[in-house]
């Protein structure tokens, strides 16, 4: 047989099996899910296909795929299919990598603890492994990310993620997002400030913390702006929640103490926390890089979560026994 009878042959089979066999069957819009192990063979992904009742032929179909060139490079995960699909439907979304993805919500604010469980609970680890590898130093400088770590870094936003990713994979899609937020007015913005974009982040991560009401943000970057410019202690309740094994509603001074040589505490050490506390979104962000221009050094919480922002201590006090007041 010459080479050109050969090709014709080929093509003349191939055209029968789309013809003769373009589906499975009915079905109707009914689908099924399916899971295809990593390093499967197309016989292999064929028999799985027949189990789950998309394919009658496993045989026809394995040379159908072979005919098609997909005799190898089909790819693994978990697949959510048709059971009236087309054979040609069925390998193009093997070949393509087409797979179930579930949502990961990251809400702003969440730090690397809580993000942990949400990542581990779609990549199928221990949520301590994700975790770590979090808090690794020499990941966020891969990742480039200002550190110490990702805490801050990993963007909130809702991502879609295959079962089964690895951790690494998730954790650089959150903190691609992070770079994706510094476009050129971010960037120029930042260079008309004394801080650096780790110190910028940081601040995001208090003011993120601190605020419920969004139209206050700025104004709370700008209290603790006017603190830095001031020389004086940040002491922002959020720095010492973070060090605590759980967050609590009522900070008490015997909790300052406990953690207080610890670096992130500003209630016993000036300036700004060596890194973030937890992952700001957009707004915090544009709002540690936009401080309002206020006259502000102090703010109280009021139940409804707003707060009252006064310029000296005795207003402060007085604001303190307003807010304690039935």
């Amino acid at each position: 047989m010459t080479p050109g009878s050969r090709g014709s042959a080929v093509a003349a089979i191939l055209a029968a099996l789309l013809l003769v066999l373009p589906a499975c069957g009915g079905g109707g819009d009914q689908t099924v899910e399916i899971t295809v192990d990593a390093g499967s063979s197309a016989r292999q992904v064929a028999e799985r296909l027949q189990d789950a009742g998309l394919v009658e032929h496993p045989r026809i179909f394995t040379l159908y795929a072979r005919l098609r060139g997909a005799g190898s490079g089909l790819k693994s995960g978990q697949y959510r299919l048709r059971k009236n699909a087309s054979w040609e439907e069925l390998l193009d979304a093997l070949r393509s990598g087409r797979v179930v993805t579930h949502p990961v919500t990251i809400p702003p604010g969440f730090t690397v603890r809580q993000i942990a469980p949400r990542v581990a609970d779609v990549a199928g680890v221990p949520a301590d492994s994700v975790l770590a590898l979090a808090r690794d130093s020499s990941l966020a400088a891969e990742l480039g990310v200002p550190g110490p770590h990702l805490e801050g870094y990993l963007f909130p936003e809702t991502y879609r993620f295959a079962a089964g990713i690895s951790p690494r994979e998730a954790l650089a899609a959150m903190a691609r997002r992070y770079r994706e937020f510094w476009g050129p007015g971010e960037r120029a913005r930042l260079d008309s400030l004394d801080l650096t974009e780790r110190e910028v982040v940081t601040l995001a991560s208090i003011v993120e913390r601190e605020a419920r009401v969004a139209g206050e943000r700025p104004v709370i970057a700008g209290v603790y702006a006017n603190r830095l410019e001031e020389g004086m202690r940040l002491q922002a309740d959020p720095t010492v929640q973070y060090l605590l094994d759980r967050p609590k509603e009522r900070l008490l001074y015997a909790d300052i103490e406990r953690v207080g040589d610890d670096p992130y505490n500003t209630y016993t050490h000036a300036g700004l926390p060596p890194g973030p506390i937890a992952s700001p979104g957009a707004a915090s962000l544009r709002a540690a890089l936009n401080p309002a221009d206020v006259p502000y050094l102090y703010f109280v919480a009021r139940p409804d979560g707003t707060h009252i922002f006064t310029r000296t201590r005795e207003e402060h006090v007085a604001a303190k026994e307003r807010v304690r007041q039935p």
